[in-house]
């Protein structure tokens, strides 16, 4: 469920530089890099399935490096380089899924960017792209130094609890909301935990 975004003000795109990166503006780039900087997080609401993550893997067209390209299907953040006129310029969020809340989920990338906006977390500063090229064909080594998407839906609840200032600003997400999804959603993962899959029937049953 990749999510485009713009922001119009005043009957005029906010996103659209002639002169910036891909034509984005620098406050199109500070919401990409709030984005990228509660990424982790943002995952437990954007991805909240255990099955989530079985699509966040290498080799898809499913993203799970943190960072922003034009046009890479490898990034988090990809900015399509075929939206040319100035009021259609934007960029994809590429990691959320039709089993979150659509509520939660467009309130919680709203939040992040606005964040980024109001500390201009700057994505290039941080280091976190452009990446105009295939990461998936990146040396070993060069892989190592990426950071990557949360693996399971534990760890993006652990960067849930660890991180959620930007969403409980100005009372958006209530601290008690918070506290409820991720007691929730980590009793789901301890029920299907102790569920066998089908799939480890199929491969264990015989030994």
């Amino acid at each position: 469920m990749h999510v485009h975004m713009l922001l119009m003000k005043d009957g005029k795109p906010v996103f659209s530089d002639d002169e910036g990166y891909a034509h984005l503006s620098k406050t199109a780039h500070y919401f990409m890099g709030g984005l990228l900087k509660h990424i982790a997080s943002l995952c437990a609401i954007t991805n909240p399935s255990t099955n989530s993550f079985k699509r966040l893997v290498p080799g898809f067209e499913a993203p799970v490096t943190v960072g922003y390209a034009t046009s890479n299907r490898s990034a988090v953040i990809r900015i399509p380089a075929y939206a040319k006129s100035p009021d259609k310029r934007r960029f994809e969020l590429r990691n959320p899924d039709a089993t979150c809340n659509p509520y939660f989920c467009y309130a919680a990338i709203l939040m992040a960017g606005l964040d980024g906006i109001k500390n201009k977390i700057d994505p290039h500063e941080e280091g976190w792209g452009p990446y105009d090229f295939n990461l998936f064909h990146l040396p070993e080594e060069e892989k190592a130094k990426l950071k990557g998407l949360p693996t399971s839906l534990p760890e993006a609840l652990d960067a849930l609890e660890a991180d959620n200032d930007y969403l409980t600003a100005d009372g958006v997400f209530p601290k008690e909301l918070i506290a409820n999804l991720i007691k929730t959603k980590r009793a789901e993962c301890l029920e299907l935990s102790k569920i066998p899959h089908p799939a480890e029937f199929e491969k264990y049953y015989n030994l």
